[in-house]
């Protein structure tokens, strides 16, 4: 069975992109959480895709195996783009979700209720020892909100209602979730190439 490696720790990550891939695709998913001695190296990408094509690539190479790295975070437009890139650590190295979402509630309320508005972006990298063969990226647009609800999800997703939904994403079943996420977005893009290499994978790599 083909190896697939989803180059990320973040078991929220993992759950959601194996929940989409399974059914689908004959892979055997493994995580970074199976290669304890790897050590990914640093984000300095300027935007997802330059993140996520650093992750694919240094994970391909040194595992010799394929891999699927993602890169994704909350954009504000009201607020320069941020967190933008450094979602995961809006409030500073070693930050936690709820140390960035207090960040985000902050700088919210200096701006007009109108400009609370952002999306998530996903980018993703698929790579094997040779380099990266695709990239593709999904987006959800959606406003934000100043009080959290919901205790499901991770991140913002308590502060994130998609456009014409009325719960946040910590409010919605992981099922909906799933289907209507910026990662399901970005992942339907990959698929097809997906099913090729489960086809062909030595002619792939």
């Amino acid at each position: 069975m083909i190896k697939l490696v989803i180059a990320t720790t973040n078991l929220h990550k993992i759950r959601e992109i194996r929940a989409v891939l399974r059914p689908l695709l004959p892979f055997d998913f493994l995580t970074l959480c199976d290669f304890p001695d790897y050590k990914p190296p640093r984000e300095e990408g300027a935007t997802f895709k330059e993140n996520a094509f650093l992750k694919a690539a240094h994970a391909a190479a040194m595992l010799q195996e394929w891999v699927l790295a993602d890169d994704s975070g909350l954009v504000v437009p009201a607020l320069d783009n941020h967190p933008g890139v450094r979602s995961a650590r809006y409030a500073g190295e070693g930050s936690t979700d709820k140390d960035n979402r207090l960040k985000l509630l902050q700088e919210l309320e200096k701006i007009d209720e109108s400009e609370r508005v952002g999306y998530y972006m996903c980018a993703l990298a698929l790579a094997s020892r040779s380099g990266v063969h695709k990239q593709v990226e999904g987006i959800v647009e959606g406003r934000l909100i100043t009080k959290p609800r919901g205790g499901s999800g991770f991140g913002y997703d308590s502060l994130f209602q998609k456009y014409d939904y009325r719960k946040t994403f910590a409010e919605l079943d992981e099922e909906t979730k799933n289907r209507i996420s910026h990662r399901r977005k970005a992942l339907d893009k990959l698929i097809s190439t997906l099913k090729l290499i489960a086809a062909s994978p030595e002619k792939s790599r």
